[in-house]
């Protein structure tokens, strides 16, 4: 039984570690894509452009805005984010699950244009735990750390309105735990009404011919 992929949206304060949970997640299931978001931040050391992301100027960000390039953009901590419309629709054809690791605004626009889409948050066991992992990455002054704990707190208050959250203590666990969900998630009836109609109709052959 064949059928579409199911577009995956996860999002979670920085320092949750989403990074690490998608590529792991990519890295043990072959049946999921990671769409590469455009931004206009300055790449952290060891990132590449086409990789972690498309990094583009602001003019060429907002020539795609009005382009209609994207399937949800957002601004962050005064850079541009953004989904490209098409790797995405490209791949959930192939029938491959596309997860997009948005922020809580741009999720918020894929659910009002997609409410089959799956939205996943992710967090930190506590919020001690939060600091202590933003503070060890090492790239950023205590001044950006305040600042994004400042934007945890704001996003804290749109959780609700995800379908699960992910409590990353374990990356292991977690990972496994959001394959199950999406799985579980692959076998809700309205991802497989032709299946469904399938069945019926061999149904109703059958059932004829006992008449």
């Amino acid at each position: 039984m064949k059928h579409s992929g199911i577009l995956i949206v996860v999002s979670g304060f920085s320092g949750a570690g989403k990074g690490t949970l998608m590529n792991r997640l990519i890295e043990e299931y072959d049946n999921y894509a990671l769409s590469i978001s455009a931004t206009t931040r300055a790449p952290r050391p060891g990132e590449q452009d086409g990789r972690e992301y498309f990094f583009l100027d602001k003019k060429e960000f907002e020539q795609r805005i009005e382009d209609g390039g994207f399937i949800e953009y957002a601004c962050y901590l005064d850079n541009y984010y953004g989904t490209p419309k098409d790797y995405v629709k490209k791949q959930l054809e192939a029938g491959k699950n596309v997860v997009l690791e948005i922020e809580i605004q741009g999720a918020m626009k894929i659910k009002k244009q997609f409410p089959e889409a799956l939205l996943l948050f992710v967090m930190p066991p506590d919020v001690a735990e939060l600091e202590r992992r933003l503070n060890g990455r090492g790239t950023e002054t205590p001044e950006v750390v305040a600042k994004r704990l400042r934007r945890a707190s704001e996003e804290a208050e749109g959780i609700e309105e995800y379908d699960y959250i992910l409590i990353n203590d374990d990356l292991e666990t977690c990972v496994q735990k959001l394959n199950e969900i999406v799985g579980a998630a692959g076998s809700a009836p309205y991802r497989n009404e032709e299946f469904i109609e399938n069945i019926r109709a061999e149904l109703n052959v059958l059932a004829k011919g006992e008449k």
